[in-house]
């Protein structure tokens, strides 16, 4: 910056901030605490190396890449973003699950009001990846039996598949 206030990064290495400071448009230093994660995690020499090997017009996502992984490695030093992704992505795998019963519940109750309705025993939904077949009892029906989704009975998954984070 040169001149006026050092950057975060020269603030905190407590140094002259250099015209040139490759660190200056990125880490303000009205933002100490930006740089400060980045460089307990990653090093302040090997965020420099990093950003003077990318061209100017990507360090700016580069930098913010830093700071989101820093912030994830932080939380879990051992999994870090891939740890956080890999749950969200459980999570919508869940949900997916129970919307397909949500709207297998649905088509029964559709199905079941219908004048010309010849009831089967099971329906077959797909969620994802994911299949399910659900039983039930038209004559004497109970769809909140399903809202306990996945303990009843009457809904039948497949196996989890043991996922990896790597893969």
């Amino acid at each position: 910056m040169g001149g006026s206030s050092p950057c975060a990064s020269c603030k905190l290495l407590r140094r002259r901030c250099a015209k040139d400071c490759i660190f200056a448009p990125y880490f303000p230093s009205d933002d100490p605490h930006k740089f400060a994660i980045v460089h307990k995690v990653f090093g302040a020499s090997n965020v420099s190396k990093m950003l003077q090997e990318l061209p100017i017009h990507q360090r700016g996502d580069a930098v913010s890449s830093l700071v989101y992984e820093a912030n994830a490695r932080v939380r879990d030093p051992v999994y870090g973003c891939a740890g956080a992704i890999s749950y969200l992505q459980n999570e919508v795998s869940k949900l997916e699950m129970q919307l397909a019963v949500a709207q297998a519940e649905i088509l029964c109750i559709q199905m079941h009001q219908q004048p010309n309705y010849l009831p089967t025993n099971h329906i077959d939904v797909q969620a994802g990846e994911k299949s399910l077949l659900l039983s039930a009892d038209f004559n004497n029906m109970n769809m909140s039996q399903y809202l306990g989704f996945p303990s009843s009975s009457n809904v039948i998954q497949d196996p989890p598949k043991r996922e990896s984070l790597w893969t």
